[in-house]
């Protein structure tokens, strides 16, 4: 029997999936991979980011909205996609941050929270998994616990000693972490927008960027340039959280697709000979895997 490979990725709230790694989703599902978005939380106390939908009705039935968004976003990516179950943490602002609300996902215990995305692994059993760095992308605290679990639940997921509650062990051969706005990134869109006459988005973005970088340590670089307008359409499925007027959509799918046409992942975690850099998630999986 042919054996389907799979990818599982993890992200903390509907609409994470279209803005980190969907082209590549979108590329290995047209490949014939079977592909599984983990959400961690409902997106229940983000904020309305898009002027037009910025209506007190949005606003009052938030959590529902957000689901059927992801739903859309799912189909427009042609992934499966599961809830984990945790709330919404929110984004804490001021200064001194104010306490995480009692009960969110961002209080979590790692082991405790681990059980559901373990269990869904050792359902689901892919045999690559993508999270966020240790830093959540950008310090959400959904997003760094996204990350915590992701971590335990890899580590877990094959040892039978561990949660065996949960199902038979399935250990996944590779963890990346999604690398989005590299600074070599921002810089080769915003230089490709000067040198076409036009006003690039990225300039004061660039001058004021105090995150680090770690453009240093992508491993590998899929292309997936070709996927880029169904990546879009599925962030603009989630219309509570990106403007279509916005930021995100300011610079010609032409020049994203001449100029970056890659999604870029570091490699965290392989237990399979896979040398680096890489351009395939299942580099030194494939090999192993019987799909014909």
């Amino acid at each position: 029997m042919a054996e389907q490979l799979r990818l599982m990725t993890v992200h903390a709230h509907p609409d994470d999936e279209s803005s980190k790694g969907a082209a590549t989703m979108a590329r290995y599902v047209a490949e014939g991979v079977d592909v599984l978005v983990a959400t961690c939380t409902g997106g229940e106390r983000g904020s309305v980011l898009n002027p037009q939908m910025d209506r007190p009705e949005v606003l009052a039935d938030i959590a529902n909205i957000r689901k059927r968004e992801m739903d859309e976003a799912r189909a427009i990516l042609g992934v499966r996609q599961a809830w984990l179950g945790f709330v919404d943490s929110g984004l804490p602002e001021g200064d001194p941050l104010p306490p995480l609300p009692e009960g969110c996902f961002g209080l979590v215990d790692p082991e405790e929270g681990a059980k559901p995305l373990i269990k869904l692994i050792r359902e689901f059993r892919p045999h690559v998994m993508t999270t966020y760095d240790e830093n959540g992308g950008y310090p959400h605290p959904d997003h760094i616990m996204c990350h915590n679990i992701s971590v335990v639940a890899f580590d877990a997921a094959g040892d039978p000693d561990k949660y065996p509650e949960l199902g038979e062990p399935w250990q996944p051969s590779k963890l990346y972490y999604n690398s989005g706005w590299t600074r070599a990134r921002m810089l080769a869109l915003h230089e490709g927008m000067l040198a076409a006459g036009l006003e690039s988005p990225y300039t004061e973005w660039l001058q004021n960027e105090e995150r680090t970088d770690r453009g240093d340590k992508i491993t590998t670089r899929i292309e997936c340039g070709e996927y880029f307008e169904i990546r879009d359409n599925a962030l603009r499925a989630h219309a509570t959280q990106v403007d279509p007027d916005g930021f995100w959509f300011h610079v010609p799918m032409e020049m994203q697709q001449k100029v970056w046409p890659t999604e870029d992942f570091e490699l965290a975690r392989s237990l399979v000979d896979s040398p680096t850099p890489e351009s395939d998630l299942f580099a030194g999986i494939r090999e192993s895997v019987d799909t014909h």
